[in-house]
């Protein structure tokens, strides 16, 4: 199969709406596609990084606005995130190829974490911890599909810290900007409401990107033809995401979560089994 440049735009309209809806990122998407249609998966990996920077800066802008992204909790992650990044990426130069694809499979098994969630409404949490008071991590926000004000505060910071380095050196090493364990780190540790989550996912995973670029750009692995549609088109898509999120229920955006993940690990493991 082949992949044309206009047909590889239209893909990452999509790929970026999904993304910026799911906290994704819209990497953990594209990766899987052009492997699928013959892109070398290093070569994959590398170029999608810029799709990650172009999607965060789409949706990044009207999250903010919303009040949906909390710019204080992204600077205090993106701390460990980058740091991960960098080490991830250097990984991803010298490892074998085949590795990577079962890495990426492995990595994204984590999303059921959320499982053990429930799929209704926010809870918030019960406690706040010395170092999330300190650090003031906390916020509010207007929920237009409960039409309510949702107020939150982070809970476990420092927990969280340490799997968002975790997420970081992922999303170096495999390209996709790590959105889903960010989000479940998020939900799961920290206890900020989904929406706030994927919202400042999206925020995070753009200067994580930068970062991992920053290494790929010295190994010689970023494919101009790939990365000109795929910035072009993962910046509509995700404006286009930024601006609807805030309407959806939060069951329907965990159920659109699950279905995109089961999708690319099936992608995944098939082509690290052909691959071997």
């Amino acid at each position: 199969m082949t992949l044309d440049i206009l047909s590889l735009a239209i893909i990452s309209v999509a790929v970026g709406f999904l993304g910026a809806l799911t906290g994704l990122g819209g990497a953990s998407i594209i990766v899987p596609i052009l492997v699928l249609f013959g892109v070398p998966v290093k070569e994959a990996i590398a170029s999608s990084m810029v799709a990650i920077i172009a999607t965060s800066a789409g949706s990044a802008s009207a999250y903010v606005k919303e009040e949906l992204a909390n710019i204080k909790i992204a600077m205090y992650l993106e701390m460990f995130t980058v740091s991960g990044a960098i080490a991830g990426a250097t990984i991803t130069t010298v490892i074998a190829p085949v590795y990577l694809y079962f890495f990426f499979a492995a990595f994204l098994l984590t999303s059921f974490l959320k499982l053990r969630e429930p799929l209704g409404e926010f809870v918030p949490a019960a406690k706040y911890d010395r170092l999330s008071r300190w650090l003031e991590l906390k916020g509010s926000y207007y929920d237009e599909c409960t039409k309510q004000n949702i107020t939150y505060h982070v809970t476990n910071s420092l927990l969280g810290g340490l799997g968002m380095l975790v997420a970081g050196l992922a999303a170096g090493m495999l390209g996709i900007g790590a959105g889903a364990f960010k989000v479940n780190v998020h939900e799961t540790i920290l206890r900020m409401p989904p929406k706030v989550s994927s919202a400042t996912s999206n925020f995070i995973i753009g200067m994580t990107a930068l970062a991992g670029v920053s290494v790929y750009l010295f190994s010689g692995l970023l494919n101009l033809t790939l990365m000109a549609p795929m910035a072009i088109g993962t910046t509509i898509g995700a404006i286009a995401g930024g601006r609807i999120l805030n309407r959806i229920s939060n069951r329907t955006l965990r159920i659109l979560f699950f279905i995109i993940i089961i999708f690319l690990i099936v992608q995944m493991v098939y082509k690290g089994v052909v691959s071997l």
